[in-house]
């Protein structure tokens, strides 16, 4: 489904990604683990052009592209078949939670009102927020808004959903609610891409795993494979360092 050949990404004179090499096939929940300032986050903004390579081939759904001579209309397209959670939320503050699911249906699908409530009601249920269409980010809690930004990505049914440690700005009471919906989403067969410090959530829910460090990727395999034996001394560093943290 999604191949990545050669992603480089500098800011400035500081190279964040070297050589990254990706792939994806349908259904696959990958977990990107790795130290903070590892390009973990720059990676999965390469991925959906929120921020633009300076290298790369890119290969989605058959397609063939060059990540640095991409077009717009090529991205807008991509785009639509793909879904991106923040860490964040990044909820419209004026707009209710059933607001914040259809407006992307709306504005960018060209959908017709009546029609986007229907699937946004249906999101909302998904992700158990089906009492809460009518509230505003200001009368829900952290877990509750992060809910609302996953229904929101899935509006629109997209091929791959995008995840930038999407609890890691939630107490940690919070932090269950958030991973119990995306390991019904996993359990669905959606295809998942996550940036994660929950290793307990990517050991039981992810079926590979890429580690990064330095900009480059150290490791990629099976999750099982990699929890029970990484190949690396740096992989196995990170994982004791968990550990000794009770993660």
């Amino acid at each position: 489904m999604l191949e990545v050949r050669g992603l480089r990404k500098s800011f400035g004179g500081l190279e964040v990604l070297r050589d990254v090499d990706l792939d994806v096939n349908k259904g696959d929940v990958v977990a990107i683990l790795g130290p903070s300032g590892s390009g973990k986050t720059t990676l999965l903004r390469c991925l959906n052009f929120l921020e633009t390579a300076d290298a790369g081939s890119y290969t989605f759904d058959g397609e063939h592209f060059a990540l640095d001579k991409i077009a717009r209309r090529d991205i807008a397209r991509i785009r639509r078949k793909t879904g991106f959670v923040f860490q964040s939320f990044h909820l419209f503050s004026n707009k209710t939670a059933l607001q914040n699911v259809t407006e992307g249906l709306i504005v960018a699908g060209k959908m017709k009102r009546q029609d986007a409530e229907v699937i946004g009601r249906q999101m909302l249920n998904k992700v158990g927020l089906s009492d809460r269409q009518d509230h505003y980010p200001h009368q829900l809690s952290g877990g509750q808004q992060q809910r609302v930004a996953i229904a929101r990505a899935l509006a629109a049914n997209p091929e791959i959903i995008f995840f930038d440690e999407p609890t890691s700005a939630l107490d940690p009471e919070l932090t269950g609610e958030v991973l119990q919906v995306m390991r019904g989403l996993a359990d669905e067969g959606r295809t998942m891409l996550v940036v994660t410090h929950e290793i307990a959530f990517a050991r039981q829910v992810s079926n590979r795993v890429i580690f990064m460090d330095g900009g480059v990727v150290l490791e990629a395999g099976a999750s099982g494979d990699f929890f029970a034996a990484p190949k690396e001394e740096r992989s196995r560093e990170f994982l004791r360092t968990l550990q000794e943290r009770g993660a």
